[in-house]
């Protein structure tokens, strides 16, 4: 082999390497859970048949797998309607988290006062406020994005406020030794190193927007997958029940997963964060 091909050839077994590499991780990632909801369903499968359990109390996974195909439309346009207040939703109430923990961290005095009224809010039952939002909102968007920030503003306030606070303060005594003030610490120093515990309350933050989008939709809305689940319970169709569970299971990890790609993207120092020491 001459000294070119020799060059030509190590990039390539270097990234054949790199890519067998990758594909062993999303496998390690992907076949365990993978496995274990494919035998998950199998016994519940076999235990329906056995059992002979009526499909109006609880239906197969053929059953309900049935209901998808034959829904697939309308489940598809409920999802469209149910992923819009998420969405939205979901970035109100990363907006408001972030900035009641800068406020909180910014303004000490203010800090004091306010972090104790959070932490009140946040124990109010959530379930309670939505028919309130409802009569002040009406049945469109708004009060779905309204609880939807009050359900999911408190993880991003919390996680951004300890990630604020736990700058080493050696770093903070550094920049004031140079003649950093308050809000370039703030800026150059305690944002930066508080991102991976925002991304964390984040990541909470979407699971819970999931959830208040269905819980605003049970209390009122004539669309999305919420209004799907209410009507098809009321029609005594439970396959369907489960079928638009599916449907707002599979939108859950569509954005849990979209978030933590582009936590690997934009906040690659975060992975010590990871529970799972994932690669």
């Amino acid at each position: 082999m001459s000294v070119l091909d020799q060059a030509t050839f190590r990039p390539r077994a270097a990234a054949r390497g790199a890519l067998a590499r990758r594909l062993r991780t999303v496998g390690a990632d992907v076949l365990p859970p993978l496995a274990l909801l494919l035998a998950v369903l199998a016994a519940w499968e076999l235990a329906i048949r056995l059992m002979n359990v009526s499909s109006f109390v609880l239906p197969a996974p053929s059953a309900i797998a049935v209901s998808l195909v034959e829904n697939h439309r309308m489940l598809l346009q409920a999802a469209r309607v149910t992923s819009v207040e998420i969405a939205t939703g979901f970035v109100l109430s990363a907006v408001v988290g972030v900035a009641v923990a800068l406020a909180i961290v910014r303004f000490e005095r203010f800090g004091r006062a306010l972090y104790p009224l959070v932490v009140l809010f946040q124990t109010v039952p959530k379930v309670a406020l939505a028919p309130i939002f409802i009569l002040w909102f009406g049945y469109d968007l708004a009060p779905k994005v309204v609880l939807i920030v009050v359900i999911a503003f408190f993880p991003v306030a919390i996680d951004m406020m300890h990630g604020l606070q736990s700058v080493e303060p050696g770093f903070i005594a550094l920049m004031r030794s140079v003649g950093a003030g308050r809000g370039e610490i703030l800026r150059r120093v305690q944002i930066p190193y508080s991102l991976p515990h925002l991304m964390a309350g984040l990541k909470v933050a979407v699971t819970l927007s999931v959830i208040g989008a269905i819980v605003g939709e049970f209390a009122g809305a004539s669309a999305g997958l919420g209004y799907v689940i209410q009507l098809s319970s009321t029609q005594l169709d439970t396959a369907l029940v489960f079928a638009a569970l599916v449907a707002v299971s599979v939108l859950g990890l569509a954005f849990y997963y979209a978030l933590e790609f582009a936590e690997r993207l934009l906040v690659p120092w975060s992975s010590k964060f990871d529970p799972l020491h994932r690669g």
